[in-house]
């Protein structure tokens, strides 16, 4: 069965993080992964998003 893991966070080393720990924890076979990056400004302050899909099948 194919299934999506989607991955969400504000820092780079949190996102890589999470990554690391789904794909040590599980023997999934990986189809892809797709890797995004989102900036807005508010105030002052420029804020990150970055995410990242996984598409694997169980």
């Amino acid at each position: 069965m194919l299934k999506v893991k989607i991955f969400d966070d504000s820092h780079e080393k949190d996102l890589e993080k999470h990554i690391n720990d789904f794909l040590i924890d599980n023997n999934y076979d990986i189809i892809d992964i797709q890797f995004r990056t989102a900036v807005s400004i508010f105030s002052d302050e420029q804020v990150y998003c970055f995410s990242a899909m996984i598409l694997y099948k169980e």
